[in-house]
């Protein structure tokens, strides 16, 4: 290892006693512990940003299913009416409909 020379020591605390480098580095301490956008709060932004932008990407998807399925039950009446039957149990008026359950397998 190398041991600290008198020359090199003087030249340290020559610079601790320099007030720009004094000011300059209490700045870049604020601004990186102390300020609301203090590194910390960064990253959490960032984690942030991600996270809506995944949800961005699947409410897309869903919307763009959600179309296809619009699309399809206002151009195919056979469509529409198996969607009503399935999902809302209309039936016509010579039908009766039957619900099978499934019973949950408790372990």
């Amino acid at each position: 290892m190398k041991k600290i020379q008198p020359l090199d020591m003087q030249r340290l605390l020559d610079l601790l006693r320099n007030k720009y480098f004094l000011v300059t580095l209490a700045f870049v301490v604020w601004m990186i512990f102390f300020d609301k956008n203090d590194l910390y709060s960064q990253y959490q932004y960032h984690q942030q940003v991600s996270k809506l932008k995944q949800e961005s990407e699947f409410y897309q998807k869903e919307t763009a299913k959600v179309s296809k399925d619009l699309d399809e039950l206002t151009s195919d009446k056979a469509k529409l009416e198996k969607f009503a039957r399935e999902k809302y149990l209309m039936k016509k008026d010579n039908e009766d409909i039957f619900v099978v359950v499934k019973e949950k397998k408790e372990e």
